[in-house]
């Protein structure tokens, strides 16, 4: 069949709306109509560098919709169900799938079509890339069945989009990586979406101090609504006294960095406490070198990397769907820009300047 989408045929170039063309399935393939799609930051960082996806490529990696059809061996996914792709590739049989780590998973390959067989979508003729396994600029996704996700008809496609990367990375971060615990203190640095996400985490887990640090006062004005007991704008004079202020005195326990740039993980650093932890939540450059002076080793501090916030789709994903429902995670404040899918550059261009939330692609 036949779909249309955005396609990146040049780093750093726009996005080309055409047509692309979908194989037959395969076992465990599931097509998928999508209704939203989110850009996240990631799409953008990927579609101006190359980090070793192959064009063309098809971005877009938070999607939600209806399933159209299944494919043989496909368990738990019926046509007619509400669903979201989680670019968690995971095969489900190494032993970290089958110990409750499908994020580091030793063969998340297993999610694409075996080497001899037809490429599972093409643009102009030629074997199109997926990004993350998804590619969900597109009115239609094939995806492998470990990238689907059903949720309750009763969150909207708008919202439940955002489940499958900015919601799970973000409070997956703090709620499974760190496992921040009730009267820990925790620094964001960087408000987008996923640091948003970050914030409410902390405030479910009970958090006694929250503070969000980002330049954009728009964003700080977010966080204070959707959790954030402080925030400090890193334009000012001296912000890691600023953050430190906020805690007594004292630097935080926990410290998540979401833009991905070597000079705000100095600054996560600098504002930890002896023993406190940095968590990299977001996607530094592939040639990024991260000098960390020798002294924060010697206040014992740690730097851990973080995949997805260490989700389990199939178990984290209806959590959170449970807790939007519930009104315990404000989802709807992430929602900037409801546009086209014409409009995916202007959606770029926002995030460019510095736009808070998201731009969702909503299709009819």
């Amino acid at each position: 069949m036949t779909a249309t989408a955005a396609v990146l045929h040049e780093f750093g170039g726009p996005l080309q709306i055409e047509e692309i063309r979908f194989d037959e399935l395969e076992r465990h393939e599931v097509r998928i109509r999508v209704r939203a799609s989110g850009i996240c930051r990631s799409d953008l960082t990927v579609a101006a560098t190359n980090h070793g996806f192959p064009v063309p490529l098809l971005l877009g990696h938070e999607v939600s919709g209806v399933v159209e059809e299944v494919g043989a061996g496909v368990q738990g996914l019926s046509v007619g169900d509400h669903v979201v792709g989680c670019p968690v590739n995971h095969c489900g049989r190494c032993d970290s799938c089958r110990s409750g780590r499908p994020f580091q998973c030793s063969n998340h390959g297993a999610t694409q079509r075996a080497a001899g067989l037809p490429a599972r979508v093409t643009s102009g003729g030629s074997p199109a890339t997926q990004f993350i396994g998804i590619g969900g600029f597109a009115t239609h996704a094939v995806l492998h069945e470990n990238l689907v996700v059903r949720v309750p008809a009763e969150v909207p496609f708008e919202i439940a989009c955002l489940l499958g990367c900015g919601v799970s990375t973000g409070l997956g971060a703090v709620l499974n990586t760190a496992r921040v615990q009730h009267g820990d203190s925790v620094l964001v640095v960087g408000c987008g979406g996923v640091g948003l996400n970050a914030i409410q985490g902390a405030r479910l887990a009970g958090a006694r101090r929250i503070i969000g640090l980002d330049t954009n006062d728009a964003a700080l004005d977010l966080a204070l609504q959707l959790g954030a007991t402080d925030v400090v704008n890193a334009r000012e004079d001296d912000p890691v006294a600023r953050v430190r202020a906020a805690n007594g005195g004292e630097g935080v326990s926990h410290a998540f960095e979401v833009i991905g740039l070597p000079q705000t993980l100095d600054t996560a650093l600098d504002a930890l406490r002896t023993g406190g932890q940095v968590y990299l939540v977001g996607v530094q450059k592939p040639d990024a070198v991260l000098g960390i002076p020798f002294r924060h080793f010697f206040a014992q501090k740690s730097v851990h990397g973080v995949a997805m916030g260490s989700s389990i789709p199939h178990l984290h994903i209806p959590e959170y769907a449970d807790l939007y429902l519930q009104g315990r995670l404000q989802l709807e404040p992430l929602v900037a820009n409801r546009i086209a899918l014409h409009e995916v550059n202007d959606g770029f261009e926002r995030l460019r300047r510095g736009g808070v939330a998201r731009s969702v692609i909503v299709f009819d």
